[in-house]
C-alpha cells in the first residue's frame, strides 16, 4: 500500500479511507493476524491500565499536597518486600502513567482544562490547602507568598484523578473485549472497533469527579455539578494529547531552540502513539519502553506464540509489542472518530454525508501522516 500510495495524491487516499469508514470498515486492515494482535495486546493493556488507574487515583486522593511523596508508587503498602521489589525494578512502571498525565496536563483541552482555571476551582483548592496546613504556619506563609504554587499542584492532581478514572473505564472495555473474543463473539477488526465504540458510548456521559478526604471531612475539588464527563472531557483530550501530539523524547531530538528540531507550536507536535516508530522502543529514555515492558508480563499465550514465529523470536519482543499496540490504537482511534461524527457514517442522507465527509477529512489529513499506511502495507505483504 505504501509503494502505490506514493504515486497517488493524498486527497485520493483520503477519499479511499472515507469510503472504508462509511462502509463499516476500520482504519486498520482486517486480517486474522491483525485481529489476534489487536485483541491480545489490548488484553495485556487492559491489565496494565487497571494498575495505572489504581495508582493515579491513589496519588490524587492521598498524596495531593505532599511536597516529597517518596512512596507514591506503593499504593499505601510500604513494607520491606515492596521496597525490595521497587529497588530490583520488579514492579509496574507507574512513571509511564505520569508521563501520559503530564502530556494531557501540558496540552490541555476539554472540560478539565477549562475548569482548573475557574474561580470555583481556586476556591475549592484554597479551602483544602488551608485545612491541610492548618497547623503548619510555614506552609501557610508560603501559600500566601506564592499563591499559585500549591493550587498548581492541585491542578496536576486533578489530572491524576481524571486520567485514572478514564483508564478505569478503558481497562474494563479492553478486558471485556478479550473475554468476548475468547467466547468467539469477536471475529474481525470491525467487530473490535464496534465493541470499543459501544463501550465509549455507554460511558460517554459518566461524570468525572474528584473528592479529597481530610479527617472526617470531604472536599469537592471537581463536584458532579460541574458537568465534566468521561468522553468529551477526558477521552477526546487524551486522544489528542497521547495519540497525536505526545512530547519529544529526550535524547532523540535537540531541545536547543536554535536547532529547530522541536516545533514552535504544540499543535504541530507529532510524537504521539500513532506516529511512533516502533524501532527505538527498548531504548533508554523513551517513555513507551516502560509501557511495552509492563505489557510484556501480561501477554496471552496465543500472542506470545505469534511473536515466537518471528525471525528474531522474542529477541525483539518490545518492538513487536509496540507494533501490535500501534495497530490497536488505530482501532481505538477509529471508534473515537466514528463516535464523534456529526451523523451515523452509514447515513444515506446526502446533507448528512457531506457533513460527515468534511468532518472525516479533518481527521484523516492528520491520521494519514501517521504510521497507518505503513502498518497497512505490511498487512498486505
Amino acid at each position: 500500500m505504501v509503494s502505490t500510495s506514493v504515486k497517488r495524491s493524498k486527497p485520493f487516499i483520503v477519499d479511499e479511507y472515507i469510503a472504508r469508514l462509511e462502509s463499516g470498515s476500520a482504519l486498520l486492515d482486517d486480517s486474522p493476524q491483525n485481529l489476534v494482535e489487536v485483541v491480545g495486546i489490548l488484553k495485556s493493556y487492559g491489565v496494565v491500565l487497571d494498575a495505572y488507574s489504581v495508582n493515579l487515583c491513589y496519588i490524587a486522593n492521598t498524596q495531593h499536597l505532599k511536597l516529597f511523596p517518596f512512596f507514591k508508587y506503593f499504593n499505601g503498602e510500604v513494607n520491606p518486600k515492596k521496597i525490595a521489589q521497587f529497588i530490583w525494578h520488579d514492579r509496574i512502571n507507574y512513571e509511564y502513567a505520569e508521563y501520559c498525565m503530564k502530556a494531557m496536563f501540558w496540552h490541555g483541552g476539554g472540560g478539565v482544562d477549562a475548569y482548573v482555571d475557574t474561580p470555583e476551582f481556586s476556591a475549592a483548592t484554597d479551602k483544602l490547602i488551608r485545612a491541610y496546613f492548618k497547623y503548619n504556619p510555614l506552609m501557610l506563609l508560603l501559600h500566601k507568598a506564592f499563591p499559585d504554587f500549591l493550587p498548581e499542584q492541585m491542578r496536576q492532581m486533578t489530572y491524576y484523578s481524571a486520567l485514572g478514572q478514564f483508564w478505569r473505564v478503558m481497562s474494563d472495555i479492553f478486558i471485556n473485549l478479550s473475554d468476548s473474543y475468547d467466547r468467539g463473539e469477536i471475529k474481525s477488526i470491525p467487530d473490535v472497533v464496534q465493541f470499543i465504540l459501544d463501550g465509549l458510548v455507554a460511558d460517554a456521559a459518566r461524570p468525572i469527579t474528584y473528592k479529597v478526604k481530610l479527617g472526617n471531612k470531604e472536599y469537592d475539588i471537581i463536584p458532579k455539578s460541574v458537568g465534566i464527563t468521561f468522553l468529551m472531557d477526558t477521552g477526546v483530550p487524551y486522544v489528542e494529547a497521547i495519540f497525536f501530539r505526545g512530547t519529544p523524547f529526550r535524547g532523540t531530538v535537540s531541545y536547543n531552540a536554535q536547532a529547530y528540531e522541536i516545533p514552535y507550536d504544540l499543535g504541530m507536535f507529532n510524537y504521539g502513539a500513532l506516529y511512533a516508530d516502533p524501532l527505538p522502543i527498548g531504548g533508554a529514555g523513551i517513555p513507551p519502553t516502560l509501557l511495552m515492558q509492563d505489557m510484556r508480563h501480561f501477554l496471552p499465550d496465543y500472542l506470545i506464540q505469534l511473536y515466537r514465529q518471528n525471525v528474531r523470536g522474542e529477541g525483539d519482543i518490545r518492538i513487536q509489542i509496540c507494533e501490535s499496540f500501534q495497530k490497536s490504537m488505530f482501532c481505538v482511534t477509529t471508534a473515537a472518530v466514528k463516535g464523534l461524527a456529526p451523523h451515523p457514517l452509514d447515513t444515506q442522507d446526502e446533507s448528512q454525508q457531506l457533513a460527515n465527509r468534511k468532518y472525516l477529512k479533518g481527521w484523516l489529513n492528520r491520521i494519514l501522516e501517521s504510521q497507518l499506511l505503513k502498518v497497512n502495507s505490511e498487512t498486505e505483504t
